[in-house]
């Protein structure tokens, strides 16, 4: 599967990218930064880019690039695990409402479609603004807005799926549910759900950074992509660089994820596989 990323034009560039922001939230992690981001140098207040500070620093004297590196940690954090609950429950419940259909099958996509119907980014405002804004709170709001599109995605296959032969089988030899839903459902959506967490993915960095921005996401004075570009508002014309860095660093976050998304649905698309043999 690596392979067939880096032999892919398109996977090839947004693994590169994505491959160099874990590295860079790894660095940051690890507090291998090159200077402390939480440390305020008064003296060096707007310090343009150069060899002391590669980026340079912020209104409080914090170094961009040391900021820049914890922010794209924070925000992998919460899009990682926004997209890994959503895509847990999505999937659950598309798998049930395929096998068990009827009443179940109504209620869970009706809903579904309930929740599809607000736009994303106001949905997660209003979860935020209920429960009140933090990290945790923007993981939760994330998951649940993105669910409904893994529900979707899983239900589809799974209803063609379940009236498969080997199904009908699994049944006959007296396969469990739990079986089957596993072994020969689940594993069969592996591909299209493989590409919709890619670009879910995408999709959960930015409205991260969105509600960063709104100052309803991660709090200050926590590094985070979109908070940095709030902060960067009010010096857009006296110090341009606070709002190119966290500004092309998300632009570029969110293409590698496309692009890596583009490339996993040439690679794992049978059709298309069997076009290019």
């Amino acid at each position: 599967m690596i392979r067939a990323i880096f032999h892919h034009p398109s996977g090839r560039i947004g693994g590169g990218i994505v491959l160099v922001y874990l590295v860079l939230a790894g660095l940051g992690a690890l507090g291998l930064t090159p200077h402390d981001p939480l440390m305020q140098y008064r003296l060096d207040r707007l310090h343009p880019p150069g060899a002391a500070y590669w980026l340079g620093t912020d209104l409080f004297g914090r170094d961009i690039a040391s900021r820049l590196m914890v922010g794209i940690g924070q925000s992998f954090f919460v899009a990682f695990l926004s997209v890994a609950a959503a895509a847990s429950v999505g999937t659950v419940l598309g798998l049930t409402a395929a096998w068990v259909g009827r009443l179940w099958d109504g209620v869970v996509m009706r809903s579904m479609d309930v929740l599809l119907a607000f736009p994303a980014i106001l949905l997660a405002l209003l979860i935020v603004a209920i429960m009140g804004p933090g990290t945790w709170t923007s993981v939760l709001a994330i998951a649940f807005v993105y669910m409904p599109i893994f529900t979707r995605v899983v239900r589809g296959p799974a209803l063609s799926l379940k009236t498969r032969e080997f199904v009908d089988a699994a049944r006959t030899f007296g396969s469990s549910t739990r079986y089957i839903l596993t072994r020969h459902l689940l594993l069969n959506i592996v591909a299209p759900l493989t590409v919709q967490v890619t670009l879910a993915l995408a999709w959960a960095l930015l409205t991260e950074a969105g509600l960063s921005f709104l100052g309803l996401g991660t709090q200050p004075p926590a590094p985070s992509l979109g908070l940095m570009l709030s902060d960067s508002r009010n010096l857009m014309e006296t110090a341009p660089w606070l709002m190119i860095a966290p500004g092309v660093t998300i632009m570029i976050g969110i293409l590698g994820f496309n692009l890596l998304g583009d490339a996993l649905r040439d690679i794992l698309d049978p059709k298309t596989r069997g076009g290019r043999a």
